[in-house]
């Protein structure tokens, strides 16, 4: 007996020690989220077209680079990458995971090729993916190919079979948008130079270890393609590439300063420190050795964007077009629609300096639009900026930002499509359509307006901060205009017309694009009241009406539909897709939490590593909300209301999760009992009466107890 249990002590002496040996990194897996999902059980109903699994690029990068080194399998894709894709048409430059970018693509060749034959094939069980890190072995040539990366810089390093020719395809007629010019030249012995025009001009300067011996084009129909021939070498190629949205000589200094004199290890070393400093800000102990992958994985994915635009300099090209220098980084708009609801709040947590950046850069773009801008749909910017400025982070001028989302909310012809007839009716009222289907777009009408009464309260959050009691009173009034579009015969938003009738034909769970909802149907849309959940449960008469009604989102079944953006399904709900990202936690406000909890489980559980290879996300990321969703959930606070300062508590994975804060202040969650019942919260030597956490609190560094009763589920 006595033996067994030393044996047992000794093993779990062992594992112990060997989870403390892993770092952050060692958990990564840059690969999660790139799988398509096939199945119908997964998707939630039978696939007829590819159904997106999170979109993401598994190549090299540091947090909120400018520069994203990544395999393209297929351009106008998502990331470019696709797992299932058998060739690769060449290395990118830039990535986000949505439909575009994918700049510069590099392809390291041998031989004879075409214009418009190229890539080659690659095996996943010759490829590996780590935080700063890419490697393929491209089998048509014989290539080994390996990517790391610096902010503005990226390094190529491709290992040719001796003997062979060592040849560059640049293809830059190719992106994930439409190329509108491009160029690139030989300077000296060692330096190519070019830019490639699509949205955005983006300019690289690039030394290579082998002399260039000239750069000859392929040419097919239209089609011209560069090819750049090196001089024969005995060590393998190495390419050294700087970028700049501003120029090629601010290429060459990003190169220089970041780059230049150090080797591929050197660079790769460093990039890998600079994600284990990142990484590191969250320690987490116990759970599973899945649930750790999953968690550093998501955490690495939720820094991944928004992008460096500035150059080592400072120097960085405007909206106008004007290259300029305020002294500050500037970076590309977040993905605001999706991102506000939980990233922002995430970021701002553990990097406050790039968050004040971020709204620094956002306040330059509108002073030269006149509106603060948004992303996709909604006015999102005054949630993100209200819940920064009141969770502390105020480096940026508050006033101007203000200032541009009052006219955001008050003028038409800028952010707000409608935001007149919002203000006049209280609703913004839908087009008549006979016959709607799922791709129809016209006004999104219920959306806006739940959306917009959200913004209104964010931004009145925000004006009472700043002592505007007038436009508190107005934005406060219209906070309550949801109650506009919510039809008490059938329990639902529902779209409204002009005249003030229901649109007819009503069917909440069907799905559209952009009629009355932004992708969703009614179920998916009814909730997202997060500033009023009690006048909203107010709607439904009782507390037990209202928790019947969430019960039925998450037990009525998808029937199948097919439609953008939307899979991965319990009941009606969507976890692949924004929208009603919050409502499992409505459980709490009826007095349920531990029916929350069941909820919450199982997403974490079921929708992060899906499909055949384990590797699908049920939806996009969409610029790390997805991550972000699964990194706060599994440490056991949520900002359900990202505008307001303060996190709703949940049961963590976690026996223990450690935040660093950059105060250099520890907070600390401690889960007791292995129940998902929570029966007590303590925070210091405070015991806190509901299930909020106030921001302030968290950031004094104290320990947050969560008490559990019950079995583990």
């Amino acid at each position: 007996m006595f033996k067994h249990i030393l044996i047992g002590v000794l093993l779990a002496a062992a594992f112990s020690r060997s989870q403390a040996q892993k770092l952050p990194t060692d958990y990564v897996n840059p690969l999660l989220g790139t799988a398509t999902l096939t199945d119908s059980a997964d998707a939630g109903f039978k696939p007829t077209r590819r159904v997106w699994g999170a979109e993401v690029f598994p190549g090299s990068s540091l947090p909120n680079a400018m520069v994203q080194l990544s395999p393209v399998t297929k351009f106008h894709s998502g990331s470019g990458y696709q797992y299932e894709d058998s060739l690769i048409y060449g290395f990118i430059h830039t990535s986000k995971g949505h439909w575009n970018l994918c700049n510069v693509p590099l392809m390291p060749v041998t031989g004879n090729v075409n214009a418009d034959d190229y890539a080659s094939a690659y095996s996943h069980s010759r490829e590996a993916a780590h935080p700063g890190y890419y490697q393929v072995y491209l089998e048509r040539y014989g290539i080994n190919a390996e990517l790391t990366s610096t902010l503005r810089c990226g390094f190529h390093r491709y290992t040719f079979k001796p003997n062979q020719s060592q040849k560059l395809i640049a293809d830059l007629a190719m992106a994930n948008e439409r190329v509108r010019g491009w160029n690139i030249v030989q300077e000296g012995k060692n330096v190519f130079t070019g830019y490639q025009q699509t949205g955005e001009k983006i300019y690289f300067y690039a030394v290579t270890n082998h002399d260039i011996k000239q750069i000859d084009s392929l040419k097919k129909d239209q089609k011209i393609v560069p090819v750049i021939n090196f001089a024969d070498g005995a060590k393998p190629l190495e390419i050294q590439i700087g970028f700049s949205y501003v120029s090629i000589q601010n290429a060459k200094e990003n190169l220089q300063k970041e780059m230049l004199g150090k080797s591929f290890t050197q660079i790769q070393n460093e990039a890998t420190k600079t994600w284990n400093s990142l990484l590191s800000k969250v320690k987490i102990s116990g759970g599973t050795e899945r649930q750790r992958g999953l968690f550093y994985s998501c955490l690495y994915r939720s820094f991944l964007w928004p992008a460096l635009r500035s150059d080592n300099n400072g120097q960085f090209t405007d909206m106008t077009g004007k290259v300029v220098n305020k002294g500050f980084n500037y970076y590309t708009e977040p993905s605001l629609w999706d991102d506000y609801r939980n990233k922002l709040i995430l970021l701002g947590l553990l990097s406050p300096k790039v968050t004040a950046d971020v709204i620094k850069s956002l306040i330059d773009k509108g002073e030269k639009k006149g509106f603060m801008p948004t992303f996709f749909h909604g006015d999102h910017a005054a949630a993100f900026v209200a819940g920064s400025y009141l969770r502390g982070i105020r480096d940026y001028d508050v006033k101007s930002a203000y200032n541009l989302l009052i006219r955001n909310a008050t003028v038409e012809g800028g952010t707000r499509p409608y935001i007149t007839e919002y203000d006049t009716k209280g609703y913004i009222a839908e087009l008549d359509v006979p016959n709607p289907v799922t791709t129809t777009v016209t006004k999104a009408a219920v959306t806006k307006t739940l959306e917009y009464a959200y913004d209104d309260y964010a931004l009145a959050l925000l004006a009472k901060a700043l002592n505007d009691n007038s436009n508190y009173q107005m934005l406060m009034k219209r906070t309550s205009n949801y109650k506009n579009v919510f039809d008490p015969s059938t329990g639902f938003m529902r779209g409204r017309l002009a005249n003030g009738d229901w649109v007819k034909n009503f069917k909440p769970d069907y799905p559209y694009f952009e009629y009355m909802y932004r992708e969703a149907n009614a179920w998916q849309s009814s909730f997202f009241v997060p500033h009023d959940v009690k006048g909203l449960i107010a709607l439904y008469g009782s507390n037990a009406a209202f928790e019947k009604k969430l019960d039925s989102l998450f037990s009525v079944p998808w029937k199948g539909y097919q439609a953008e953006n939307l899979s991965g399904f319990i009941g009606q709900y969507c976890q692949g897709n924004q929208p009603d990202h919050t409502y499992p936690f409505l459980y709490y406000f009826v007095g349920k939490q531990e029916r929350s909890q069941l909820f919450l489980d199982s997403i974490m559980n079921h929708f992060y590593d899906m499909g055949k290879y384990k590797l699908s996300y049920a939806g996009m990321d969409d610029a790390g909300e997805m991550s972000s969703w699964y990194v706060f959930n599994a440490m056991g606070f949520y900002p359900f209301s990202p505008a307001d300062p303060k996190y709703i508590v949940s049961v963590p994975l976690f026996n223990k999760v450690e935040l660093t804060l950059p105060d250099g202040k520890k907070f600390t969650i401690l889960k007791k009992g292995s129940g998902r019942k929570i029966s007590s919260i303590n925070y210091g030597e405070q015991k806190i009466s509901d299930y909020f956490i106030p921001d302030a609190e968290l950031k004094k560094g104290k320990q947050l107890a969560i008490t559990t009763s019950g079995k583990g589920n």
